[in-house]
């Protein structure tokens, strides 16, 4: 089974906060495309929608891009703009190395971000976890 590190945002704190996904949670990502909407229980936040943003990379630092098809491996596509290339300069382009945006075992990191909210605060959800590690 494959295990996922989801940088989940905070837009209304303007906080991030790192989760380990393991076991059923990462299963319950596999699959899914970058810009879907999950439900927050698939990685234990009751009530709350989570949305995959860009900038989820694989095991070798690639980025998958939103606009290719989901099923697309990696891929050297000649960019203009966008993921995966920042031009210096009018009119650059270059081969870069890219991903489709269907997320599976080869994935390392997830970033994410809060769409609707639940009962519980997000602060709450991790503030165990900061106190321990306080002792």
């Amino acid at each position: 089974m494959a295990d996922f590190k989801v940088v989940l945002s905070d837009p209304q704190e303007g906080i991030s906060y790192k989760i380990e996904a393991t076991g059923g949670m990462a299963g319950s990502l596999i699959g899914k495309s970058v810009g879907d909407i999950i439900a927050g229980d698939a990685l234990g936040f009751a009530g709350y929608q989570i949305a995959i943003t860009g900038g989820a990379t694989d095991k070798t630092g690639i980025p998958a891009r939103r606009d290719l098809p989901p099923g697309l491996s990696r891929r050297r596509l000649l960019l203009a703009n966008g993921v995966g290339f920042r031009p210096t300069y009018n009119g650059q382009r270059r081969r870069m190395s890219i991903r489709g945006a269907e997320i599976n075992g080869d994935f390392v990191q997830i970033n994410a971000k809060v769409v609707e909210y639940g009962e519980k605060s997000l602060k709450d959800y991790f503030a165990p976890a900061e106190e321990a590690a306080a002792e």
